[in-house]
């Protein structure tokens, strides 16, 4: 778990989904986030990964949830990473509209990339919206290879070693 201090802002902590009322939030985000506002089906928002996924959360001080993201280790990983055990895939980040730009997407990226590492995981990708990368670029991703649609939206495969 880690906590960000107070800066005038919201104070919140993020940590590793402990049970299924924290699961129960992380899948709120994500239809209020993936469904509500990016208009993805429900039927695809939610999959066999998440059973076996490490998800992360993000709570306010009060108990407010306010950003989600999962990783994907093993064979589910693999079927994304293009076989590759050794690394994870970081996915379905999702932050509510009361906490973008608090810092809060990049907290979950590093409690997700802590967790690879804690799997002895040597890298993360994921698949950014294109209007992400620069996001995910200053959190040490590189893009690679061609754009593709994922529920209708455009995106870039990328990668951050670990550990390097």
């Amino acid at each position: 778990m880690s906590t960000v201090p107070d800066q005038g802002l919201i104070p919140y902590t993020v940590r590793r989904a402990l049970d299924e009322q924290d699961r129960s939030a992380c899948f709120q985000i994500r239809k209020d986030v993936f469904v509500g506002e990016q208009n993805v089906p429900e039927e695809i928002e939610y999959d066999a990964y998440d059973a076996d996924a490490v998800h992360v959360v993000a709570f306010a001080a009060d108990g407010t949830a306010l950003g989600t993201g999962r990783l994907l280790h093993g064979p589910a990983a693999a079927s994304k990473t293009g076989g590759d055990t050794a690394v994870g895939s970081l996915g379905r980040l999702a932050v509510s509209r009361v906490a973008r730009g608090l810092g809060v997407g990049a907290a979950l990226v590093r409690a997700i990339e802590d967790q690879a590492a804690l799997l002895g995981l040597t890298a993360v990708d994921l698949h950014a919206q294109t209007h992400a990368l620069g996001f995910y670029e200053r959190l040490g991703y590189a893009a690679y290879g061609p754009e593709f649609p994922d529920a209708g939206i455009p995106h870039r495969a990328m990668r951050r070693v670990l550990g390097g």
